[in-house]
């Protein structure tokens, strides 16, 4: 069972976050698409969701009916810090942690850190 679901095209930012999840014994599966992310929710119910809104299958859209699969989930999305005005939408699409990606980086360990300890 995944700890964490995460929506994410990037292969070197998920190279990043699966080293991160792997010191800390947390299981991350990664998803390309929101679709894909949405059929893993109907198998599972993961401690954590994670949302790159700058993925090319604009998961902005699909936000409302990912937390509407797993409204007891925390979901954070993160983004380029200069696009605003993305980060209102997803604001806008019920998403309550909107992260820059450097802050996202930065807080990783800390993030992944929590997941692990709700499992303890």
């Amino acid at each position: 069972m995944a700890q964490v679901l995460a929506l994410l095209e990037d292969l070197f930012f998920q190279a990043k976050i699966a080293e991160t999840a792997k010191h800390l014994a947390v299981t991350v599966h990664f998803c390309s698409t929101p679709q894909l992310l949405l059929g893993e929710l109907a198998r599972e119910k993961p401690k954590l969701l994670v949302v790159d809104l700058n993925a090319r299958s604009r998961p902005v859209e699909a936000l409302a009916g990912i937390q509407d699969a797993a409204p007891d989930v925390p979901l954070i999305a993160f983004l380029s810090h200069v696009q605003t005005e993305l980060a209102q939408q997803a604001r806008q699409a019920g998403c309550k942690r909107v992260m820059a990606r450097s802050q996202f980086t930065r807080d990783l360990a800390t993030i992944l850190a929590q997941v692990k300890s709700e499992l303890t």
